[in-house]
């Protein structure tokens, strides 16, 4: 994570059915699967192991997991805006929220706080 450049690396596993909130990028996102499979609702290209996927700022999108055991790296720039059913901000998500809520379940759970590369 460089909180400095708004950039956040994360891998995601996600399981069959699970969805991500409607959301708009502030920044580019580059997106790597490793395994699995999975899409966005708005479109009907579907990512699988191996496939590579940018998304220019400004994006709008539904993230949808088709397949159990789904591994994706995402390499963001910015934020992720939360949207609501009518279109509006309902929330923000960015590098820092998203390392501070890892944490803190870590925590809940008796871990010990994560090796995470930063700055």
């Amino acid at each position: 994570m460089k909180p400095e450049e708004g950039l956040w690396i994360i891998e995601n596993v996600f399981q069959a059915g699970f969805d991500v909130q409607t959301h708009r990028h502030t920044g580019p996102v580059f997106g790597y699967t490793t395994a699995g499979a999975w899409k966005y609702k708005e479109y009907d290209y579907i990512n699988r192991a191996g496939s590579f996927l940018y998304e220019p700022a400004g994006s709008v999108h539904t993230l949808e997991c088709i397949e159990n055991d789904t591994r994706v790296w995402f390499q963001i720039y910015g934020m992720n805006l939360n949207i609501d059913a009518e279109g509006n901000v309902e929330s923000v998500t960015d590098g820092s929220s998203v390392l501070a809520t890892y944490e803190a379940r870590c925590a809940e759970q008796g871990f010990s706080p994560p090796d995470v590369l930063r700055g």
